[in-house]
């Protein structure tokens, strides 16, 4: 038996001007973003969840997300999107998710952590210490209601690791006999990644927050849209590798395309190509 992987969305944004956002429809109409999280059935290893989205705490008490972040994505803060509610739909239990697997720990992606209680949080060792003492500029991203519950952290090294289609530094996950790798794509956030995994028809690979738009990995006309591309800027950790990173991911779509699907953790039309 081979893992079952599904595709969810586990919180839909809703920011202004959907022609800048999304490259499509009208000025006026509101954009659409979601969470792109994976729940994933491995054979022996019970679920797996890459990211969590907006999780309960945050949509029963949405004033913790800030003001900043309310305006400036107008989250919908459904409960039905909540990875729990997804899990639970699909007959499973919270105690079934053995494993979390976060790209990094930025808001949107890691809110659905107290969700999971009993769940091995797997995240780079960086990426743990920038999100438990984070500087002026990162106060907004990180928020503690998310950790509160102290969470089994496994912290992992972004360095050393094995080989995969390129990449270096790539971390399989102690615990899963399953693929599922770690891979570094540091910029967005000091410790960002990537999450690989093995299926019956090849590999996927989460990239999170490593780009934002689907046009962006067009192997003959790589694209992007202007209200994307300014906030790649705005909310990046290091430019230089986050560009040598994009870089790279672009090069894997070129090159094995066919081996490797790609997807963000935000762009509807990705989603929507999986689910």
């Amino acid at each position: 038996m081979s893992v079952r992987v599904h595709h969810l969305n586990c919180g839909t944004m809703c920011p202004v001007c959907a022609r800048l956002v999304n490259g499509r429809g009208g000025w006026l109409e509101a954009a659409q973003m979601v969470c792109h999280v994976l729940l994933i059935e491995t054979p022996k290893d019970g679920l797996v969840l890459v990211d969590t989205g907006i999780g309960m705490t945050d949509i029963n008490r949405p004033s913790g997300l800030g003001k900043p972040f309310l305006a400036l994505t107008r989250p919908r803060l459904d409960p039905h999107e909540a990875a729990i509610a997804h899990v639970e739909r699909l007959g499973f239990r919270a105690d079934d998710v053995r494993h979390i697997i976060v790209t990094h720990l930025d808001l949107d992606h890691a809110g659905g952590l107290p969700d999971f209680p009993k769940a091995q949080v797997h995240v780079f060792a960086a990426e743990h210490a920038a999100a438990m003492k984070p500087d002026w500029r990162s106060n907004a991203r990180y928020l503690p209601q998310h950790w509160a519950h102290s969470p089994r952290w496994t912290l992992h090294d972004s360095n050393g690791g094995e080989r995969w289609f390129g990449f270096d530094n790539l971390h399989p996950i102690p615990g899963l006999s399953e693929d599922i790798l770690m891979v570094p794509l540091i910029g967005h956030t000091r410790g960002h990644c990537g999450i690989a995994v093995r299926t019956d028809n090849g590999w996927i690979l989460h990239c999170g927050d490593a780009y934002f738009f689907h046009g962006q990995m067009d192997p003959a006309h790589p694209h992007h849209t202007p209200a994307m591309a300014l906030f790649e800027k705005i909310v990046q950790t290091d430019k230089a590798a986050r560009l040598q990173n994009l870089g790279r991911l672009l090069d894997l779509s070129r090159q094995h395309g066919g081996e490797v699907k790609l997807f963000c953790a935000h762009d509807p039309v990705e989603l929507a190509r999986f689910a």
